[in-house]
């Protein structure tokens, strides 16, 4: 009967589990639930199964709970899947690019306290990326990575103390950069112009909204609103974009597809896998919370999760081809009406003077 109870139990916490985040709710104990996807099918997985091996044929109530479960896996699956390998490609494989139209970013959230910055460095010297941005940068670590300087001339420092600090370096002219709080106080983000070595210009947004978890913030409000507030901005204003950064939600929760829906940018790992990054210390409890978006002037030519460095994240790096062409073979994703009126609601509940995001 133990056996049989805790079975149960598994079932409702997996059906909860799986329901929760259907809810258009923003407190942080159900936006959590956005996270765990593949935990979650895992484990609704083996219930389904355990509940076959264990009681067999005795009864009727088994064969509901494991109906449940599996349509709860069922919808986990889906959710997800585009993140496999199976799934088709959104973004094109681009295998002859020139030099000069290449662009390269690594993103990397150093955890505040994490002294391995020589690690770091080492990873950075050995992918040579044309744009490194540091996250949860502070003075001792702007002044660790200072060497960064002699290859990337063009810098934009942030330095905090609150885990939101934030660091450009870049071997490519930036143009107009900017540091902007677009909804909370003590939560930058840059903003600038990349100069490409063929002159073309491409647009930056470097983020790190804060996540919805009971020591950081009670709601995914403020979150969600500045993901929604850039992506806006982008389909008004911008063309080329890329957008990278920590932004504290999974490639597959609601609010970073209609990010993706409003902006217009694609993502590369579609189709291509998952690239966890979060938490590097823990292999069954990761997802993928660092992101690298652009608009579909580019191709791909490779998306990697770099090696483990002291920080709870790994390091996500992605080398692009700007490709003009692209654009008639790539295409963008749209959102629907009633979508886009949520996102308004989600940004005017965060920031009812419409942000700080400006031109």
């Amino acid at each position: 009967m133990m056996v049989k109870g805790i079975l149960i139990a598994f079932s409702v916490i997996a059906a909860l589990a799986t329901l929760a985040p259907l809810l258009k709710k923003d407190d942080w104990w159900i936006r959590a639930f956005d996270f765990p996807r593949v935990q979650i099918t895992i484990f609704t997985s083996m219930v389904s199964i355990a509940l076959f091996f264990i009681f067999g044929k005795s009864g009727y109530w088994q064969y509901l709970f494991a109906l449940i479960l599996i349509a709860c896996a069922g919808y986990q699956l889906k959710r997800i899947y585009p993140y496999t390998w199976l799934a088709k490609k959104q973004v094109l494989k681009n295998r002859q690019a020139a030099e000069d139209s290449k662009i390269s970013i690594l993103v990397a959230n150093v955890l505040t306290p994490n002294r391995r910055a020589s690690d770091l460095l080492k990873i950075i010297k050995t992918k040579s990326p044309d744009i490194v941005l540091t996250l949860e940068s502070d003075t001792w670590w702007e002044q660790q990575l200072q060497p960064l300087e002699a290859d990337y001339p063009y810098t934009v420092k942030k330095p905090l103390d609150n885990l939101y600090g934030m660091h450009l370096y870049s071997r490519l002219a930036l143009v107009a950069p900017e540091v902007k709080f677009l909804v909370e106080e003590d939560i930058p983000s840059i903003h600038t112009s990349i100069k490409m070595r063929t002159g073309h210009h491409v647009r930056l947004y470097c983020l790190h909204p804060t996540p919805p978890s009971p020591t950081e913030s009670e709601t995914s409000t403020e979150r969600d609103a500045e993901l929604l507030m850039v992506a806006k901005h982008i389909k008004e204003r911008s063309k080329s974009v890329i957008v990278a950064g920590d932004l504290n939600d999974v490639a597959w929760s609601r609010t970073t597809r209609l990010f993706q829906e409003i902006s217009g940018l694609l993502d590369p790992r579609i189709g291509r896998g998952f690239f966890s990054t979060f938490h590097a210390k823990y292999p069954f409890m990761r997802w993928p919370l660092d992101h690298i978006f652009h608009s579909n002037d580019f191709t791909l030519i490779s998306i990697e999760r770099l090696p483990y460095f002291g920080s709870d994240h790994f390091p996500l790096f992605a080398a692009m081809n700007h490709q003009p062409e692209a654009e008639s073979f790539q295409e963008e994703p749209e959102a629907q009406a009633a979508d886009e009126k949520w996102a308004e609601e989600k940004i005017k509940k965060a920031a009812p003077d419409g942000g700080r995001l400006g031109e």
